[in-house]
């Protein structure tokens, strides 16, 4: 019965993970939110009273790029709940900029977060998903499959978490654990608000640059103007959870797939390259 199960949600402070912890919650699963600060818990735990699932979400600390912090949050859960069902790994960081300009600190602190911290808890969680026959499922992006400027350090940890994701699945299978990726493309959320970015700033310290990474900031705004909201995007991350056969591949929406098609079908490369160039023009 789905309100037996379990399922363990990283990075749901706010955001797509906030909005996934409400729904899976109202599907009747017991909810395991974690976040690394649970100060943060507060937006969560008052739309989980206002839904009437309060009693189905249990939030607790989980850092994603601190081991200790996995593998004990994880003893909590089988302590107290018994098994668990289903992992989403959704916990990520934004980073802009270019390489050139960028302390090779902020690189592995991207890698980190975004595709270390996706290994380590997945890493962690599977001999408890092999137990009940769950299943993986991993919050990669857009930018998972196609590159995108100023964005070389995050797109480069969710290409690594995309082909990670594509080998690990069928190997998972084979002890009857499924894994999906899904692909979000602008979500109107709080992630990357969460950058604290002063545009004067970088652009002041962009030089020969400038121009370009101008137009990509106009066309980005522009892009998260339009966006969809994180309720939208959760939708196919709780299909995913309770389909009979998930898919391994999954968009969150109309242009999320048209996007992510313009690189599966470019052979070459060309394709994606015209389009991404376009955007610094």
């Amino acid at each position: 019965m789905a309100s037996e199960k379990t399922v363990l949600i990283t990075g749901t402070s706010s955001g797509i993970g906030l909005a996934t912890a409400l729904a899976t919650a109202q599907a009747g699963w017991t909810t395991i939110a974690t976040m690394r600060d649970t100060d943060k818990a507060q937006a969560l735990l008052q739309a989980a009273a206002e839904n009437g699932v309060a009693d189905r979400i249990h939030v607790k600390r989980l850092d994603v790029v601190d081991p200790e912090s996995i593998t004990a949050c994880l003893d909590e859960v089988i302590a107290e709940h018994g098994r668990l069902d289903a992992l989403v790994n959704n916990a990520g960081a934004a980073q802009i900029g270019t390489i050139e300009l960028m302390p090779l600190d902020d690189v592995r602190t991207t890698m980190e977060v975004n595709f270390f911290g996706v290994v380590a808890t997945t890493r962690a969680a599977l001999p408890h998903l092999r137990a009940a026959q769950g299943r993986v499922i991993t919050v990669t992006s857009v930018g998972g499959v196609v590159g995108q400027p100023f964005n070389e350090a995050y797109c480069a940890a969710k290409f690594a978490v995309e082909g990670f994701m594509e080998s690990l699945a069928p190997v998972a299978a084979t002890v009857g654990v499924d894994v999906t990726v899904v692909e979000p493309g602008a979500v109107a959320s709080e992630f990357v608000a969460n950058l604290g970015l002063d545009i004067p700033a970088q652009l002041a310290e962009a030089g020969p640059y400038a121009p370009a990474l101008k137009a990509y900031i106009a066309r980005t705004r522009e892009s998260f103007g339009n966006a969809q909201s994180p309720a939208q995007a959760a939708v196919p991350i709780i299909e995913a959870l309770t389909g009979d056969h998930p898919a391994f591949r999954v968009q969150t929406s109309k242009w999320a797939r048209e996007f992510v098609g313009t690189t599966i079908a470019d052979l070459d490369g060309s394709a994606v390259q015209a389009l991404t160039r376009a955007w610094l023009r």
